[in-house]
């Protein structure tokens, strides 16, 4: 039995995934070629290149004091079998030093991979205007792979705090495009190394969205390239293994083709809610929305603010 078996698999899903043969041949390390940093070089803001880890220095106002251990020898696993998929964000602060604005937790583990040379976003942290410049540059080039794609949306995201809705028009997008992006972001790294160098579709990779079992998912990713399965044949035999399975892994419906009203209701209530509200509607325009909190914290703030606006 697999280790992600034992992670809890149906009998029925489980028996028509199997162990099969090892795809590991396809799943090389991404590799950033030609991009090292070197002494005496400028490297152009918004692009990733490759920093040697000591010329590499933490936040000092990085607000997590202390990372779980375990976790972090899983990433650094991972990182060793795929490379780091989405590489850190800094800030030049010296001729020969640059210092983390974001990813402190990838660039731990890759020091505990073993690696010598971190891929890095390099950004001025002073000049949001420029660096938005240079991101939107790049995904308008159209030559990026689709996780890529949905990392340089997030960046727009994080670090020039835009909003989904100003992002699709700063990057000539439909707001559905953009969020069908961004939720490839959700998907295991395993599964987001498939899409990227091509192993798997996109299309395939929405079809996963849809199983919250990040095991599931995995397993059937490994199915897609073993068996050469196309998109409707892995809808296939996602039915078919639901059917037989007395503990059905949660599907989720994916609701997509939402009116422009809908997506501002998401934007609103998601500042309260870490963005965990989703929307199902069907075509005749009826439907459910589905809001998550993680604390009374929260469900207190929103309250708050609806009191505030007298609502």
């Amino acid at each position: 039995m697999t280790k992600q078996q034992a992670r809890g698999l149906g009998k029925g899903l489980g028996s028509i995934l199997g162990e099969g043969a090892d795809i590991s041949q396809f799943r090389s390390p991404v590799q950033y070629v030609n991009q090292t940093v070197g002494s005496g070089k400028q490297p152009s803001e918004g692009t990733v290149r490759l920093i040697p880890v000591a010329e590499i220095r933490p936040n000092p106002f990085q607000p997590r004091i202390s990372f779980d251990e375990q976790a972090l020898s899983e990433l650094a696993e991972s990182i060793k079998a795929l490379g780091l998929i989405q590489p850190i964000t800094v800030r030049r602060v010296s001729d020969d030093g640059y210092q983390i604005i974001s990813g402190e937790r990838r660039f731990r583990a890759c020091k505990l991979a073993g690696m010598t040379s971190v891929p890095s976003y390099i950004r001025s942290s002073d000049d949001v205007g420029m660096l938005e410049m240079a991101i939107v540059e790049n995904v308008q080039r159209e030559n990026l792979d689709p996780i890529e794609t949905a990392m340089s949306y997030q960046r727009l995201i994080d670090e020039c705090n835009l909003t989904q809705e100003a992002m699709a028009e700063r990057i000539g997008k439909s707001r559905v495009a953009v969020t069908n992006s961004l939720r490839l972001l959700k998907l295991p790294a395993k599964v987001q190394y498939d899409v990227k160098v091509g192993n798997i579709s996109v299309g395939h990779a929405k079809v996963l969205l849809g199983i919250e079992d990040g095991a599931v998912q995995e397993l059937l990713s490994d199915e897609i390239i073993r068996e050469g399965l196309s998109v409707r044949a892995l809808e296939q035999r996602i039915r078919a293994g639901v059917a037989r399975n007395s503990a059905k892994p949660k599907i989720q419906k994916v609701e997509c083709d939402l009116p422009d009203e809908h997506y501002k209701v998401l934007d609103i209530i998601g500042r309260y809610f870490d963005n965990n509200v989703t929307f199902k509607r069907t075509a005749d325009g009826k439907g459910s929305m589905t809001v998550r909190f993680a604390s009374d914290a929260q469900m207190s703030a929103f309250l708050e603010a609806l009191q505030n606006k007298g609502l």
